[in-house]
């Protein structure tokens, strides 16, 4: 919890000292590329890698960008999956739960194999970091697309 706090501190720090603030389409860590992995979401998002595998860390972590009303499918990871919002408003939903609004310094913690989507507000750009615990053991698993009654 001190280093998600110290994360939002220094970021905040930051974007006060640049003179300007940040705007909801220019995401922290960068926009990043077009998404290869489109087929599995709803609209335009992009994807920025942080770091590479390491062996030793093992929890690989990638900026997700998303523009309004972008979503992923509904998936699963077999290990879990963590995201930190780091950018405008998003949507999350675990399967047979509320949707949460998400902002700025929230955290979702995904337990493994449980169902979910995530992605941007109608109305807002959205980012957040993917965290993905337990590699390479961990692997999404796809499901069908979050359809627009679902999303709304």
């Amino acid at each position: 919890m001190k280093k998600l706090f110290l994360l939002t501190l220094c970021a905040g720090l930051l974007t006060a000292c640049a003179g300007t603030p940040a705007k909801k389409d220019s995401p922290l860590f960068g926009k990043g590329e077009p998404n290869p992995y489109s087929a599995h979401f709803t609209g335009n998002t992009y994807l920025a890698p942080l770091n590479g595998y390491d062996e030793q860390v093992k929890l690989p972590a990638a900026n997700v960008t998303f523009e309004p009303c972008a979503r992923t499918d509904w998936h699963k990871h077999t290990g879990g999956q963590v995201l930190l919002v780091t950018n405008g408003e998003g949507r999350h939903q675990i399967r047979g739960q509320e949707v949460e609004i998400l902002h700025p310094g929230d955290v979702v913690s995904v337990p493994p194999n449980v169902e979910h989507w995530h992605g941007a507000a109608p109305d807002s750009w959205f980012s957040h970091v993917a965290l993905t615990p337990n590699a390479p053991d961990n692997q999404p698993i796809w499901l069908e697309k979050v359809t627009d009654e679902e999303y709304k």
